[in-house]
């Protein structure tokens, strides 16, 4: 008679356990999950890829999504190929998510040409107008809108940036690969215009793979007075380590356009401030995922910037890092 007595009271309160349970939290299980995707031009095990993830996950998390929750991403991770990213664009689009980030030129290249119909965010992206994904900045049209990183006046800024560091520098390389920069030529335009009232003579440096960055470089060099401007692209962002080895290799100061790499030992970088455009790209999908249009979502450009400078490659190459220069840095790395 005891057990029948046990059992009857563990069942009642169990019942009653169920009945009161919190109602958000029975609301959960039956929340409805949104599928959207991502494609990256950089490589899965770049510690860019993770904390540009990380900075993105985290501002979808402020705003209410989860990853398993209510939320589900579909990542692909490219190296820059073009025909690679466009086999991975095919299938996430094929996956019929509620929406796609593009992060970098390349991947939203990729994407923009298998769907009109599927709301594109794109992130860590160059001229998006030049490469007709969008037909106004205000009113983008179609199913594109996003967050610029760059704006290209800061090429003549770059320039100023160098100079101010290592003045004596009288010749400017730029390096890229315009098989993932063609937009580099409007940035080239500007250090073009600045150049004069420098005294700086420049040359492009164009470079496809190891052998032709390692050799453009060391010819560079062989002439003094020489400084290096490295332009954003898929190449230069996934080789940062050896562009930066081989500055370092040739006593070459070198301005670079993102943070990670002065972290990897590059002398100053100047650009936006990267993990706040990944925030600013979690609240524009939060805004179409709750019915905005990619349409009514105008392009912004990054809303804070990130100048780092390398005090330890200063003090390598011999330089004197101006106090007007660290009392406007956002980072110095000792």
């Amino acid at each position: 008679m005891a057990i029948d007595v046990r059992r009857r009271e563990f069942i009642v309160g169990l019942s009653g356990s169920l009945a009161v349970l919190p109602l958000t939290a029975r609301a959960q299980q039956h929340e409805r999950v949104r599928r959207i995707a991502m494609l990256s031009g950089l490589a899965a095990n770049d510690p860019e890829s993770l904390s540009r993830v990380a900075a993105f996950e985290q501002g979808l998390k402020e705003l209410g999504w989860m990853e398993g929750r209510n939320l589900h991403i579909d990542f692909r991770w490219g190296t820059g190929d073009a025909a690679e990213m466009q086999t991975f664009a095919k299938e996430l689009v094929g996956l019929k998510p509620d929406l796609i980030v593009g992060m970098t030129t390349p991947a939203v290249a990729a994407l923009v040409e298998e769907t009109k119909t599927i709301p594109i965010v794109f992130a860590s992206i160059v001229d998006p107008l030049g490469r007709g994904f969008i037909s106004d900045m205000a009113r983008p049209g179609g199913n594109v809108t996003g967050i610029l990183n760059y704006e290209f006046s800061i090429g003549g800024k770059w320039l100023e940036t160098l100079k101010q560091i290592a003045p004596a520098v009288r010749r400017v390389a730029l390096l890229f690969n315009p098989d993932m920069a063609p937009y580099a030529p409007s940035f080239v335009r500007q250090v073009e215009l600045t150049a004069p009232s420098f005294a700086v003579e420049w040359i492009v440096a164009v470079v496809h793979d190891d052998a032709e960055l390692e050799r453009a470089v060391a010819d560079f060099a062989a002439t003094p007075a020489g400084g290096l401007i490295i332009l954003p692209d898929v190449f230069t962002v996934g080789h940062r380590d050896l562009i930066v080895a081989l500055a370092a290799r040739y006593r070459l100061p070198a301005v670079y356009p993102q943070r990670a790499f002065a972290v990897s030992g590059g002398l100053i970088s100047d650009s936006g401030d990267i993990t706040d455009i990944f925030r600013q790209t979690a609240s524009y999908v939060d805004r179409i995922l709750k019915g905005e249009k990619p349409d009514d979502l105008p392009v912004e450009g990054p809303t804070k910037f990130d100048l780092v400078i390398n005090l330890k490659t200063a003090k390598a190459l011999g330089l004197t890092v101006p106090p007007t220069l660290l009392s406007i840095a956002d980072e110095v790395i000792e």
